[in-house]
């Protein structure tokens, strides 16, 4: 096994233990799928592995979401974690800026990669959020969240700045229109446009069959 290998290896294992069992839909098993599908794209897109694997483990270590906010935080504690297994200076700051631009902040917020490693693990993170596997993380957070699953004539908002998308409040149903929605359109590789289609329109009939159970008289 080669250093790198050795070091993706450790670095798993510790964010395995940190985040099993988080109960909003940003577990172990959200980043390992994350990572997976971050491998896939960027052997396709012949990006830099190394630092794929380790942007795509690390990307939800310190989700600013649980941070009032703060998008300085994921990081600072990505930066400890790979200067604890000694990650070069160059690797370790180009997977924190990975790390500081992945997030969607608000549907008018610009939140473009600047390497095509970051289009990677950005892309495979928003797969993570559409089809089936998405509408389940939306519902796991919106309850750890406390919000409700749908609010009868309540508007979308496309948040102009990521403090109003923070301090969002709405539905689960709503965030399907205010961000899951978009995504598909947002993907940066060729690979997960592609790979999006289906999940977007899978979304797209479980909206229709929502509508059709919540409005039906029977």
């Amino acid at each position: 096994m080669s250093k790198k290998q050795t070091i993706i290896k450790q670095i798993a294992k510790e964010v395995k233990n940190r985040l099993e069992g988080e109960s909003s839909g940003h577990d172990w098993w959200h980043t390992a799928k994350v990572w997976s599908m971050a491998k896939r794209i960027g052997e396709k897109e012949r990006a830099d592995m190394f630092v794929v694997e380790l942007a795509a483990l690390l990307h939800d270590i310190a989700d600013w979401k649980f941070y009032d906010g703060d998008d300085t935080i994921g990081p600072r504690v990505a930066g400890k974690i790979l200067n604890k297994y000694k990650v070069s200076k160059e690797i370790t700051e180009k997977v924190q800026k990975i790390i500081s631009m992945i997030s969607f902040k608000g549907a008018r917020v610009k939140t473009g990669q600047q390497i095509l490693e970051g289009t990677v693990v950005q892309d495979a993170d928003r797969l993570d959020a559409l089809g089936a596997i998405g509408i389940a993380r939306v519902f796991a957070y919106s309850g750890f969240k406390n919000r409700p699953i749908y609010i009868p004539g309540e508007k979308p908002i496309f948040h102009q700045t990521k403090e109003s998308y923070v301090k969002k409040s709405g539905s689960a149903i709503n965030h399907f229109y205010e961000k899951l929605l978009l995504l598909k359109k947002l993907m940066n590789t060729k690979t997960a446009k592609k790979l999006a289609e289906e999940r977007h329109r899978f979304m797209k009939r479980y909206l229709d069959q929502f509508f059709r159970e919540w409005n039906s008289k029977a």
